[in-house]
């Protein structure tokens, strides 16, 4: 059996495997570039199946802040209940850790978002209806795109960043949302993962705990009462301060599930996920207008 390095754990189980849609009921277009740093492309994947329903989904490719390079094809599967609904997928990688810290992913995550905007009549979705979703780290920047997303800078030089950020629904497996103690050199996080490794003062700022407000997407997050490595603290807390500033919000609790799920799990997991965009993707254009503008 292959054994897993522990930083992609983060990533692991976010839905049921299952098999790839066949090829006629999904096309594929691969390493879209939707920006550039340090003369290195950003990119993401778009999965598009044979009926899309006007919905667009960013699935965040993160574990631990590193975005790893998997086939399309190879990671289809996971989402197939989506893609069978009618949903565009959007596979976004940021610039990884080691050598970017998780700030830098916030802006390159920030920036896909504003780039699928601009680009909606290409993709063949509609601007109002993107929703965002991960796991771990992935989740982590999904709460921070639904809890900080704004209505683009007209005076910005960079025309891409005059396009709003906001989305109009999150999904969050396990996510961190308080970074601040996991920024000191003392800390076990700060030790295995890199992209901790920033200025301790920008935390709350990468801190979608600290982001809350009435505005925000809603959110529903998703974690197992055992997980060691993202305490179930980390949702309950922002679901409390989601509630406290009336926003739509939900924690669904796995009992004895750690990080990561597999079986029936997964099976409620992706349910969930899949029932949480039906309802704040494909519901009222108005309403969907208020909370993405």
């Amino acid at each position: 059996m292959k054994t897993i390095p522990r930083c992609l754990l983060l990533m692991a189980c976010l839905a049921v495997a299952a098999p790839a849609p066949a090829d006629e009921d999904l096309t594929i277009t691969p390493d879209v570039v939707y920006g550039h740093k340090d003369g290195m492309a950003l990119t993401f994947d778009v999965l598009k199946p044979k009926e899309p329903n006007g919905a667009g989904v960013l699935f965040m490719v993160s574990g631990g802040w590193y975005s790893k390079w998997r086939e399309p094809e190879a990671m289809a599967g996971q989402f197939d209940d989506l893609l069978q609904k009618g949903f565009t997928l959007f596979l976004v990688r940021h610039g990884s850790a080691p050598k970017y810290t998780v700030p830098e992913a916030i802006d390159d995550v920030r920036r896909a978002v504003r780039y699928v905007r601009q680009n909606a009549e290409r993709f063949g979705v509609d601007p109002q209806r993107l929703g965002v979703c991960g796991g771990s780290a992935g989740g982590h920047l999904s709460l921070v795109l639904g809890t900080t997303g704004d209505d683009g800078n007209p005076k910005s030089l960079d025309p891409l960043k005059r396009v709003s950020s906001r989305v109009a629904a999150v999904v969050a497996y396990y996510p961190p949302t308080y970074l601040e103690p996991w920024t000191h050199p003392d800390s076990r996080y700060y030790q295995q993962f890199p992209a901790l490794r920033f200025d301790p003062k920008l935390a709350d700022a990468c801190s979608p705990l600290s982001q809350v407000t009435a505005d925000d997407a809603p959110a529903l997050m998703i974690h197992g009462d055992a997980d060691k490595l993202v305490p179930i603290d980390h949702s309950q807390k922002i679901q409390a301060a989601f509630e406290k500033s009336d926003v739509e919000s939900q924690l669904l609790t796995i009992p004895g599930a750690a990080h990561g799920y597999r079986g029936p799990d997964a099976r409620k997991a992706a349910e969930a996920r899949l029932e949480w965009f039906e309802k704040y993707l494909l519901g009222d254009s108005d309403d969907l207008l208020q909370l993405s503008r």
